[in-house]
């Protein structure tokens, strides 16, 4: 982010370049992965909105589907870069044409810092606030469990990777 910040709304309006860094914690289908984005959208957007997504989100899906898999250990990043649009790079190398529309990258955003994130703690993470996932009970949550899991993969707050021994999560 061009500027850190703890308020969705805030990061959401940001203009400049922005990031979203996944790293793979198991092997997940091209199908799989996608549909985990789309969900994700769906889940923060109305219906009429997330219609109006579809045909990017597919334009996302096909370079999945070229990859036909991600892997336990692939680095997956999702860029905003303006003006030429959302950009996939794989272990640091651009793939697909890049998607246009700012809007999208805000879609993809909100998977993870929306009203209806992905998973709470790790929006609470990517925010500034717990860098240890904590379930509901207050035990430290199972990155195998939930969507964030059927997709295999976390994401990164400012590069940061866990710690050795970590099962995954973020650390702020």
């Amino acid at each position: 982010l061009p500027q850190k910040s703890n308020s969705p709304a805030s990061i959401l309006e940001q203009a400049g370049p922005k990031r979203v860094a996944i790293h793979m914690l198991r092997d997940v289908g091209a199908d799989a992965f996608t549909e985990a984005l789309a969900d994700g959208i769906r889940a923060n957007h109305s219906e009429a909105e997330a219609k109006a997504l579809e045909p990017r989100v597919k334009e996302l899906g096909a370079i999945m589907a070229e990859l036909k898999e991600a892997k336990k250990g692939m680095a997956i990043a999702l860029e905003w870069q303006p003006p030429a649009g959302t950009v996939m790079l794989v272990n640091g190398a651009p793939r697909g044409k890049p998607i246009a529309g700012e809007d999208f990258y805000r879609a993809l955003l909100r998977i993870w810092i929306g009203d209806k994130p992905v998973q709470d703690d790790l929006k609470r993470a990517l925010l500034g606030g717990s860098g240890t996932f904590l379930n509901r009970h207050g035990r430290r949550a199972d990155p195998d469990r939930g969507r964030a899991a059927r997709a295999g993969a976390h994401a990164v707050r400012g590069g940061h990777r866990p710690l050795a021994g970590d099962r995954g999560g973020v650390r702020a």
